[in-house]
């Protein structure tokens, strides 16, 4: 088994202010965590990477009981970039004694909590990571040579690099009709921290559609009977849809794809990301019908007391004296009307916002028609196409791939090549059976 690194004994040497990496990762999400995994052996890469969290946290408020990803095991920081990476899944549970544990499972799909864990060992083995390293500016430099990026921190350090990879991820989104409401409700990303408290109400209204949606439905549709609340599912999509993993499909997620979608007009690539919703926000297959067969069961007993409500918009909600009244529209009948309770979760997803560091070089950023990052064919965002380069938040650009945990190996494997202008990880090329463009 090949040893890993230790982390680096000295930071203060690394990050004087008179040296200049080669580049600054901003935010460590998964993304950001495999690049810094997979640059980790590359002597002629020297970067760094600053995360405001005290540690490595993924998505904490869902580490429901059971609940796992979406995607199989080689969809991890490394493997699909370098199967041999000291930090893959696989060495992972090596080191963890549970190597033998998880091929008798025989589900290539790992579990949350244990996909987060992964992280977190990954992170600790990293020389490169700052952590409780918050990002308030980044300048640029003109005046240096070459030019540099100046990224500065609340601690009042800087750091210079000259590129820089923005993994700052999606933050929750809260829709405009809840934007000032009041009250204790929450975003589906804090669930866990507040299960407690809305099942001691009364009633509880989930809105969403997607896999969150769903894995709190049925974990509160489970202990429905336990606490006597009434449960209550809102969404705007005509049906709970399954999300679409057929194997040509999958081939979506491929080189040939990116291509052929990034060279799509405009205005084709914004249409064809609101109707590819199905491609990776839907809903695992095996859970709805496990949803399904506990309504089944518990309604053997009686009537059970929630509602599943499609074809729902919600247009406007208000809070007073502890209850919600949400106003939603049903869009087919075009009839409107409301639902009132006493807890409210909004599983409406992330959308990724340009965080306010990045204003004194926005005229260094290039931006499409509708205001969003002109993404690159190789994720760079900046005039000179190779200087700043995203992780992620580029669905109108890059397509499903850009979110795809199965890709993210696949574009640090780019984006190292754009840093080093030369391939030291094979970035392939082509893959798929199918052929997308004439």
């Amino acid at each position: 088994m090949t040893a890993l690194p230790e982390p680096a004994e000295s930071v203060e040497a690394s990050d004087s202010p008179s040296r200049t990496h080669d580049f600054i990762g901003i935010g460590l999400g998964p993304f950001n965590l495999g690049l810094a995994c997979l640059t980790e052996p590359i002597d002629e890469l020297d970067g760094v990477f600053l995360e405001s969290k005290p540690d490595f946290e993924w998505h904490s408020g869902m580490f429901l009981e059971g609940a796992h990803l979406q995607t199989p095991f080689m969809s991890d920081l490394v493997t699909l970039a370098d199967p041999t990476s000291p930090y893959s899944f696989l060495n992972y549970l090596k080191e963890s004694g549970r190597l033998y544990s998880f091929y008798i499972r025989e589900n290539f799909y790992p579990l949350r909590v244990e996909y987060d864990d992964y992280c977190r060992w990954a992170a600790s083995k990293l020389s490169s990571v700052r952590f409780s390293t918050t990002v308030t500016e980044v300048t640029y430099e003109a005046e240096n040579e070459n030019g540099v990026y100046a990224v500065r921190t609340t601690a009042g350090d800087t750091y210079r690099a000259r590129h820089l990879v923005l993994g700052t991820g999606t933050p929750p989104y809260i829709p405009e009709a809840c934007a000032d409401l009041g009250g204790d409700f929450i975003h589906n990303s804090r669930y866990q921290q507040h299960k407690r408290e809305l099942q001691a109400k009364k009633s509880i209204t989930l809105v969403g559609s997607g896999q969150s949606a769903a894995e709190i439905y049925y974990d509160l549709l489970s202990e429905i009977d336990v606490h006597g609340y009434r449960l209550n599912w809102v969404t705007r999509s005509p049906r709970f849809f399954p999300l679409e993993y057929t194997k040509l499909t999958l081939e979506m997620t491929s080189p040939e794809y990116i291509d052929y979608f990034h060279a799509l007009p405009e205005r084709t690539r914004y249409r064809l990301q609101t109707e590819q919703k199905g491609l990776f926000k839907g809903i695992d297959g095996e859970l709805i019908d496990s949803i399904f067969d506990l309504l089944y069961q518990k309604n053997l007993r009686g009537p059970v007391p929630t509602r599943l409500l499609t074809n729902s918009a919600l247009k406007e909600a208000g809070y007073e004296n502890g209850t919600y009244t949400l106003g939603l529209r049903q869009e087919e009948q075009e009839t409107d009307y409301e639902l009132q309770s006493e807890g409210l979760i909004l599983a409406t997803g992330y959308k990724y916002v340009e965080p306010e560091f990045l204003e004194p070089v926005r005229d260094r950023i290039r931006y499409d028609e509708h205001g969003n990052h002109d993404v690159a064919r190789n994720y760079a965002i900046d005039t000179t196409g190779r200087g700043i380069f995203l992780q992620n938040a580029g669905v109108h650009t890059h397509s499903i791939t850009s979110p795809d945990l199965g890709m993210g190996a696949y574009r640090n494997a780019y984006i190292i090549r754009e840093l080093l202008g030369t391939e030291y990880y094979p970035v392939e090329k082509s893959i798929a059976f199918q052929e997308f463009a004439i």
